[in-house]
């Protein structure tokens, strides 16, 4: 079965490799970026999404990684960088974008963890998403998060 990715999938896809490349080689965020959108193979990415991904997710790295380490039971070192990445970006998505469904970002990270990660990585990265998303203060930022999406919504088209 052959599937149609869309450019939001496109965009994950190529931010998950992005935080990757950032994590072990500690290259700044500007050269990766620049890299990747310089590519032909970054066709069809839609861009503006995944700038957003590989701008905020490393700076929000250490509220992502609190987060985890509260689902994960080892230190986030000794996960493999790959499921790290693809972790890291859906836990941003779960906390600070609120107008993307647990659901999406959930079966997003596992159809990543398919793709990129090792063979049994799509049922660990399932497992902690999973238990992040029922943990109250993910439930709480999430709420908070989308009263102000929908409060800034509803002010803007005021005007």
């Amino acid at each position: 079965m052959v599937m149609k990715h869309n450019s939001r999938h496109l965009a994950r896809r190529n931010a998950v490799q992005a935080l990757y490349q950032w994590d072990i080689t500690g290259q700044s965020v500007g050269e990766i970026e620049n890299a990747f959108i310089n590519d032909d193979a970054f066709a069809g990415v839609q861009r503006s999404y995944f700038q957003h991904l590989i701008e905020n997710v490393p700076r929000q790295c250490q509220v992502l990684d609190s987060q985890l380490k509260q689902c994960i039971s080892r230190e986030l070192d000794s996960i493999d960088p790959v499921e790290r990445a693809i972790l890291r970006l859906s836990t941003y998505e779960l906390l600070f974008r609120p107008d993307i469904p647990p659901k999406v970002v959930l079966n997003e990270a596992i159809e990543l963890s398919r793709v990129f990660g090792s063979e049994e990585g799509f049922r660990f990265v399932n497992g902690v998403l999973d238990a992040l998303v029922n943990q109250k203060p993910v439930v709480e930022i999430r709420s908070k998060q989308h009263k102000e999406v929908t409060s800034q919504e509803w002010t803007n088209s005021d005007s």
